[in-house]
């Protein structure tokens, strides 16, 4: 579920819509959370589709670590892909705002820690040297993207969280840990699922 202060809005001409807020919303805050209304579905379902449909749902699904296509049943699936996101993913099935975000800015995210099959490429970044998007990209960028997490579970308990009565049982005591400083952030790789099978791999070299 997407952060309730948004709305889907017309960015531009290139880019079409995408997820604006509507309300300031702080860093820290968690700004999307998966919820029982998702919907999850396994590769050989999705690979069994109608082309049109894979096709559909390949563009609006992203991938957790267990390799299962998620599609959001809210407008969070519009969410945009940016180098420089102001959302950051976490572990724990949410994502949080990784900076201020202020009425009428755009929630984006960096589909490089979304598990894609395959390269995005999006429109170009001032300053930034990335050309793409990659589905391996976790593996190479985890320690920035570990980073930006951490720094906004600093302000985690110091904001509002409209959507913390979501978050699943399993990862409370975990998160309220972190969030008062008695425990490290877990890190982003434990997110990574690839096509190759190094997620385990992956998993137990943090």
């Amino acid at each position: 579920m997407i952060h309730p202060h948004t709305q889907l809005a017309f960015i531009n001409e290139v880019i079409g819509y995408g997820v604006v807020a509507t309300q300031f919303i702080p860093k820290g805050t968690i700004a999307w959370i998966l919820d029982d209304l998702d919907q999850k579905f396994d590769k050989a379902f999705v690979d069994s589709c109608p082309s049109l449909l894979r096709e559909s749902l390949l563009k609006y699904c992203y991938r957790d670590s267990d390799g299962q296509y998620i599609l959001c049943w809210d407008i969070a699936k519009f969410v945009n892909h940016s180098f420089n996101s102001s959302l950051i993913a976490t572990p724990f099935k949410f994502e949080l705002a990784a900076r201020d975000i202020y009425p009428g800015e755009e929630l984006t995210d960096d589909y490089g820690y979304l598990n894609l099959d395959k390269p995005f490429y999006g429109v170009p970044e001032p300053g930034c040297s990335r050309v793409g998007a990659m589905p391996d990209d976790i593996l190479h960028f985890y320690p920035e993207w570990d980073r930006k997490a951490a720094e906004a579970m600093q302000y985690f308990n110091q904001v509002e969280q409209p959507l913390k009565t979501l978050l699943q049982p399993q990862y409370l005591e975990k998160v309220n840990a972190i969030a008062n400083g008695l425990e490290p952030m877990d890190s982003i790789l434990t997110c990574y699922c690839d096509r190759h099978n190094r997620c385990k791999a992956a998993k137990t070299s943090v």
